[in-house]
C-alpha cells in the first residue's frame, strides 16, 4: 500500500516490485530493480528514504528516522527479514542480517556484513568491508573476497525477483489437493543450486 504524506508521494521505478502488503509512506524514492517484501514498512513521514538501484528490503523490515533525517540504502544493499534501519546510512553492497537493528547516525561502510540479531549502536562509523556481529555489535574481522562474492550473488537473485514477480505473481485461492503437474522445486531453484556448485 502507498500513502502520500504532507504533499510527498512515494516514487517507485517501474522495474521495482513493492508487495501489496508492504506499506510505503510519504517521502520515499525507490530506484531500479528493487524488491520490497510483504510486511515491510518504509515510513518517509518525518524524513526521507532513498533506495538506490538493486536494493532489497525483505519481509517485516522497518525503515524510519528521527525528524529531518534521510535514510539512504546505497546500490545493492540487502536488508534481511525483520531487520530495522532507523536513521542510518547503509553502504553499497552491504548485507544486514535477519532481525538486526541499525540505529540512528550509523554509517555502514560499503561491502560490510552485519550478522543476524546484531544491534549496531547509534553513531557508529563502520569502515568498508567490516564483519559486524553481536549485541552490542562489534567488528570481528574483514569481509574477504569470497564472502563478498557470495553476498553479491545472493543479492543478484533479489535483483532478478522484481521482474519475476511482475510477470508470474498474482493473487489466487489455494488448492485443496496437490496437482500432478505441480512444478519441480529443483527446476525452479536451479540458479541457486548452480551457484553453490560453482563455489565448491
Amino acid at each position: 500500500m502507498f500513502y502520500s504524506f504532507k504533499g510527498f508521494v512515494p516514487v517507485v521505478h517501474p522495474s521495482s516490485y513493492v508487495h501489496p502488503q508492504a506499506c510505503v509512506t510519504g517521502n520515499v524514492i525507490i530506484g531500479k530493480n528493487c524488491y520490497i517484501g510483504p510486511g515491510a514498512a518504509l515510513r518517509g513521514d518525518w524524513g526521507g528514504i532513498i533506495l538506490e538501484d538493486g536494493c532489497n528490503v525483505q519481509e517485516n523490515c522497518t525503515i524510519h528516522m528521527f525528524p529531518g533525517i534521510t535514510v539512504r540504502l546505497k546500490e545493492g544493499a540487502h536488508i534481511g527479514h525483520g531487520a530495522i534501519i532507523h536513521g542510518a546510512q547503509i553502504g553499497r553492497n552491504c548485507l544486514v542480517g535477519m532481525n538486526a537493528v541499525i540505529m540512528d547516525n550509523v554509517d555502514l561502510g560499503d561491502g560490510s556484513i552485519v550478522g543476524a540479531l546484531s544491534f549496531v549502536k547509534q553513531g557508529e562509523n563502520i569502515p568498508e568491508r567490516s564483519l559486524v556481529v553481536g549485541n552490542p555489535a562489534r567488528t570481528i574481522g574483514e569481509v574477504n573476497d569470497e564472502m563478498l562474492e557470495w553476498k553479491t550473488k545472493g543479492t543478484a537473485l533479489y535483483q532478478a525477483l522484481p521482474a519475476e514477480m511482475h510477470a508470474q505473481s498474482q493473487p489466487c485461492e489455494p488448492l485443496s489437493v496437490i496437482p500432478n503437474d505441480r512444478p519441480s522445486q529443483e527446476i525452479l531453484y536451479e540458479t541457486w543450486q548452480s551457484l553453490k556448485r560453482n563455489d565448491s
